[in-house]
């Protein structure tokens, strides 16, 4: 017999039951200390100041980073971005694409290992984890002995204190949304909205449990990155490495002995490199895609080779053509600048430039001609062709500005409405116009949609004006 999830061998009247999915093993991660933890640690207090205390930086008496999807406003200090900008959002992701495609060449898994989100909060988490259960040994002892009042109590102040983590962070996310000044009073008042609610909400359990609980999971099974990177590796690649001609064969011994005459290498088969591992690998197995580049066996086994006595590097940073032909550090370097590198590196400096660029020349106002659709033409006094259209005109600039429009393109063609405009700081606003052509321009020209061209120029108190070009067509009827 047999059934889904189980296969039945019937040799000898015996039956072999096979599970088709293995159960998930706790990782308990001894704390470690060194040269690494430091930068990752520095990491991490680097991007949560940035993250929490950015949307706390005022700006022209304003937040200075708000993405304002109500009033469909985005401002990043000094910069009133619309939705017609969304190209630069575009541009950065391509930036931040090929930034990670070129570290990734050049030295692996940094992003993963010092960086990522998954990362930075589960270090945050196993801090705080560390800190109320005790160490490695006594978390495991903890979790197998019987529930008891000392068990309870650290239990409930562990996850009261993931819980609280979670929500100050999905306050924080919301907070680039909603004026944070804002959801800090309503938060006090408990009277967020439906949707902040949900964003607080959603956002707070997503980091409660991919930090709490998920943790190597979401690395090894969510994160399309681990199964991709390997067309971004090759020899030259800086990663992790065990020294497997030199640490092996590995074996115990005391600190006194002499590893040549007991025929062992330098690995002394602590295991201390997998019980650091926060994905539970061994890395003395070689490259695997599970390894997020933290390094954190690289400080254990560090502490452990000057512990013994021996030089340290059995677990370090190397390429496998450096491990396979013995390269010292300066071949390592000279070898960084190959055909892959310089392409990704060429491709990144010029979609910087134009990114720049592109900011530098950005003009202070966008224009948007939508034609009236109630009516493409109509006869108007003394015999004139009247089309009305429709401008939106959108500064980006947190000052108030004057415009004055003017028309092209058709001989007598002219504005029968007002041409000066004003408008208020970040204030986008829809003008309707009445443009006019002579009968005998009219006659002259046909019938038919012809081109013309909208002028608003921005009349600057300091004389720098600006002028913006849009194109339309007027329609001179049969």
């Amino acid at each position: 017999m047999s059934e889904l999830g189980t296969s039945a061998v019937d040799n000898d009247s015996t039956v072999a039951v096979v599970s088709l999915y293995q159960k998930q093993r706790k990782i308990y991660a001894r704390a470690v200390t060194g040269t690494f933890a430091t930068w990752r640690w520095a990491l991490v207090w680097a991007t949560q100041l940035l993250f929490y205390g950015l949307p706390w930086l005022t700006w022209n008496d304003r937040q200075a980073v708000l993405l304002d999807l109500a009033s469909r406003r985005f401002y990043i200090f000094g910069l009133v971005l619309y939705p017609q900008d969304f190209i630069y959002l575009t541009g950065l992701l391509v930036i931040s694409a090929y930034s990670l495609f070129l570290f990734t060449a050049v030295a692996g898994r940094l992003w993963c290992g010092y960086a990522c989100p998954q990362t930075v909060y589960t270090e945050i988490f196993m801090w705080v984890e560390q800190k109320l259960e005790g160490d490695r040994a006594q978390r495991m002892k903890l979790d197998q002995g019987p529930w008891t009042f000392e068990r309870i109590w650290r239990k409930t102040a562990k996850q009261g204190a993931w819980i609280a983590i979670g929500l100050w962070t999905g306050f924080t996310f919301v907070g680039y949304f909603t004026p944070i000044r804002t959801l800090a009073a309503e938060a006090a008042a408990l009277a967020f909205g439906p949707w902040e609610w949900f964003w607080v909400l959603f956002y707070g359990f997503a980091t409660y449990g991919n930090a709490g609980y998920m943790r190597e999971q979401v690395c090894k099974y969510m994160c399309p990155y681990a199964r991709f990177q390997s067309a971004m590796f090759d020899h030259d690649t800086l990663i992790i490495s065990y020294d497997t001609e030199r640490g092996e064969p590995r074996g115990s011994r005391s600190k006194k002995a002499d590893p040549k005459q007991l025929g062992l290498g330098s690995c002394i088969d602590c295991t201390l490199c997998v019980q650091v591992c926060p994905t539970g690998i061994d890395i003395r197995k070689g490259l695997q895609y599970e390894c997020i580049g933290c390094a954190a066996c690289i400080d254990v086994c560090d502490g452990i080779m000057d512990r013994m006595s021996y030089p340290r590097g059995l677990i370090r940073y190397a390429t496998q053509n450096s491990l396979s032909e013995h390269l010292g550090w300066r071949d390592i370097l000279r070898r960084v600048a190959r055909p892959r590198v310089l392409v990704y590196t060429t491709i990144l400096f010029l979609i910087c430039g134009a990114f720049v660029a592109s900011l530098a020349v950005r003009k202070p106002f966008r224009v948007d001609v939508v034609r009236d659709r109630s009516s493409l033409a109509r006869l108007a006094d003394e015999g004139r062709i009247e089309n009305v259209y429709r401008l939106q005109i959108m500064n980006a600039t947190e000052q108030p500005q004057r415009y004055h429009l003017s028309v092209t393109g058709m001989q007598g063609i002219a504005l029968a409405s007002d041409p000066g405009l004003a408008i208020q700081p970040a204030e986008a606003r829809w003008v309707t116009l009445q443009v006019q052509v002579p009968p005998e321009s009219a006659l002259q020209a046909g019938a038919g949609a012809h081109p013309i061209e909208f002028h608003v120029e921005r009349l600057a108190d300091d004389g720098a004006a600006v002028l913006v070009n849009e194109k339309s067509t007027f329609i001179v009827p049969r």
